[in-house]
């Protein structure tokens, strides 16, 4: 949706303009197939869709120079915070990233082909490898590690102390609602 320019050309709108007339467009089109639907729950979670995805976008632009995504980036930063020296097992990295077993395993995979961590055999456990920082991952996630913090702090600062508050009080409660309705339809199914 790009209004026509004064030369005749196509000029882009800025994302959140972009965002608000799709909106509005969705909820227009409902309304006339669907009168009677209400259509603002999933104006909503358009809504929250986008706002994750620009969020996300403007984080990943502190390491996706370095060839690393969201999740690898997420694993690297909790081996600099919760790792131990000896480092953390598959399992325990996957309880603290949220990042299930097949899927850690690639990622870890992935770090390890960059040379940014290293999987020692557990010297408790023959049969479980430990995962930690190697010196150059380490080196990269602290190098990194406050320009990601700026471009967070860049993100959020639109909004006052009190407004950020109200908006993590309101993720808290949407995502604790939905985790424990996951948790209950996954035990329902088995």
């Amino acid at each position: 949706m790009t209004p026509a320019a004064s030369d005749g050309r196509d000029a882009p709108l800025s994302l959140s303009k972009d965002t608000a007339n799709l909106l509005n467009r969705i909820e227009q089109d409902w309304q006339r197939v669907r009168p009677e639907l209400d259509a603002s729950p999933m104006l909503t979670g358009l809504l929250l869709d986008r706002l994750g995805s620009a969020f996300a976008r403007h984080i990943e632009q502190t390491y996706s120079e370095e060839g690393i995504n969201s999740s690898n980036w997420d694993l690297l930063l909790t081996l600099l915070r919760s790792a131990p020296p000896q480092g953390l097992t598959h399992t325990e990295l996957s309880d603290l990233t949220a990042i299930s077993g097949p899927s850690m395993t690639n990622r870890v995979t992935r770090l390890l082909d960059k040379g940014l961590v290293e999987r020692m055999v557990s010297e408790k456990d023959r049969r479980s490898a430990l995962v930690r920082l190697t010196p150059q991952g380490r080196e990269l996630v602290e190098r990194l590690l406050p320009q990601h913090i700026e471009r967070e702090q860049q993100a959020l600062s639109v909004l006052t102390s009190e407004e950020l508050s109200v908006l993590t009080g309101i993720a808290m409660k949407l995502v604790e609602h939905l985790e424990v309705g996951a948790a209950e339809e996954t035990a329902v199914s088995t």
